[in-house]
């Protein structure tokens, strides 16, 4: 429990109303996305960069853990308060800042909404690319803390490509200011790309400054039906090699075509997987993509099932619903994000479904191959936990012996704290403990996450 001394100033700090230790609040803040709770001891909500300084220093103080939260919307217990302590809530830090249309860049604070980003700037003839699948939702400042992806990465790269400055308090209250409003610049290190996917570990970003692209005038999805699995590689290879590259390559297997079958407004073809592609650009570009496409998956045999060319697409609203779904094949869901190499894919998804005979479980995968993402999601009862728990490991291990990484855009958090030094080697391992440690000397900001000490 925080001592009354510690309330007072809390108070202080934020204002009356926009402090709660009620536990109906501190249940509300008490987990994320995973579904996993660690009750806090208090929740706030600041409202500037400079109430955020002195409720770290306050921390460092009176030693007790500090947790930055966005939205919640984290796959790996990030958000998770695990040791107790106060949730700073960002959610009051929601305001786009400034839209500079000349110099392609926006200024906004961290609990800005992804989605309502890429609609402000879209109105203004501008894009901004990243778009994990909980954009309506997801916050800017959570995007950069775990270095959100999506499926556009295969053209248009992830989070960290599109970060150019970041305004941060650091773990002993410091406010710091990284990066520089042009592209290019490499006056000392890389302070900024350091604190990018940091997962609320090394600061809390307060305002961030990110690039924008020209808004695409037009894209078009095509849907394929992947009847036997094999064709799979042959066509990856295919898709990758043409001039102009796809936006996005999404894939889906067996058990997931069966979860959302009837969210089609038709039946589909029998067969082992889907593969959503997506193209942007202008019309030309697009109309010649489409019918390079078309004419590829004719050659491999591969039939299209539907053609979009459409703003907004009624195939991708499918592809987003996936994840909710599942779980009626299961009443608890572990979600893993590996990736691995190219050459590679169709050995994981095989493995995934030999290990869905074996251990009896649905284990099934879908997700960005474009770039060699897969989400493998297991759905488990509660007697089948230990089954589960096996099951996460033999992923792991596999993804590492086909030279993959553990998390491609949802991080490491807590749950997947253990396999990180299957990875990582350990003195590299042990070098970013110690960094951590340096910025972070009594260890406040976001304790447990990430390093399993």
């Amino acid at each position: 429990m925080l001592s009354s001394k510690v309330t007072k100033a809390l108070i202080n700090i934020v204002g009356r109303d926009f402090f709660s230790d009620e536990k109906e609040d501190l249940l509300s803040y008490a987990y994320d996305a995973t579904q996993e709770k660690k009750m806090p001891e208090a929740v706030v909500f600041p409202g500037s960069a400079e109430e955020i300084s002195a409720i770290i220093k306050l921390a460092n103080k009176y030693h007790f853990p500090v947790i930055p939260r966005g939205a919640g919307t984290g796959m790996a217990g990030g958000a998770v308060p695990l040791k107790g302590g106060v949730v700073i809530v960002l959610s009051r830090l929601n305001r786009i800042l400034k839209i500079d249309e000349k110099n392609f860049y926006v200024w906004v604070e961290p609990g800005v909404i992804t989605g309502e980003l890429q609609q402000a700037v879209a109105e203004k003839g501008l894009f901004y690319p990243p778009d994990p699948a909980s954009l309506s939702f997801s916050t800017i400042g959570g995007n950069i803390a775990t270095c959100a992806g999506g499926a556009r990465a295969v053209k248009y790269g992830v989070t960290r490509d599109y970060v150019l400055a970041l305004e941060i308090v650091l773990p002993t209250g410091e406010i710091i200011h990284t990066g520089r409003k042009t592209i290019k610049g490499v006056s000392g290190y890389d302070i900024t790309s350091f604190f990018v996917g940091s997962e609320g570990t090394l600061g809390i970003f307060t305002k961030i400054l990110l690039r924008l692209l020209p808004f695409p005038p037009a894209k078009g999805t095509i849907l394929l039906n992947l009847e036997k699995l094999k064709v799979l590689p042959h066509l990856l290879m295919r898709l990758l090699h043409l001039p102009e590259r796809l936006t996005a390559i999404e894939f889906m297997d067996d058990l997931c075509r069966e979860c959302i079958k009837d969210k089609f407004p038709f039946d589909l073809p029998p067969g082992e997987g889907l593969l959503l592609l997506e193209v942007d650009g202008s019309e030309k570009v697009v109309n010649i993509m489409l019918e390079n496409i078309i004419t590829i998956a004719n050659e491999l045999k591969v039939e299209v099932i539907k053609k979009e060319q459409k703003e907004k697409s009624e195939l991708w609203e499918i592809r987003r619903a996936i994840s909710p779904i599942l779980f009626q094949l299961g009443e608890k869901k572990a979600s893993y994000d590996i990736v691995v190499p190219y050459s590679h894919i169709f050995s994981m998804i095989k493995k995934i479904k030999m290990l869905r005979k074996e251990y009896k479980i649905h284990i099934l995968c879908f997700g960005h191959i474009g770039d060699g993402n897969l989400h493998v999601n297991i759905l488990y009862s509660s007697k089948e936990k230990n089954k589960a728990e096996t099951v996460a490991k033999e992923i792991i291990k596999n993804t590492l012996n086909f030279g993959g990484t553990i998390t491609g855009e949802h991080g490491i958090g807590y749950k997947k704290a253990a396999f990180l030094p299957w990875e990582i080697e350990p003195n590299t391992l042990h070098l970013m403990q110690r960094l951590k440690h340096t910025l972070d000397p009594n260890n406040i900001l976001n304790p447990g996450k990430i390093f399993t000490i």
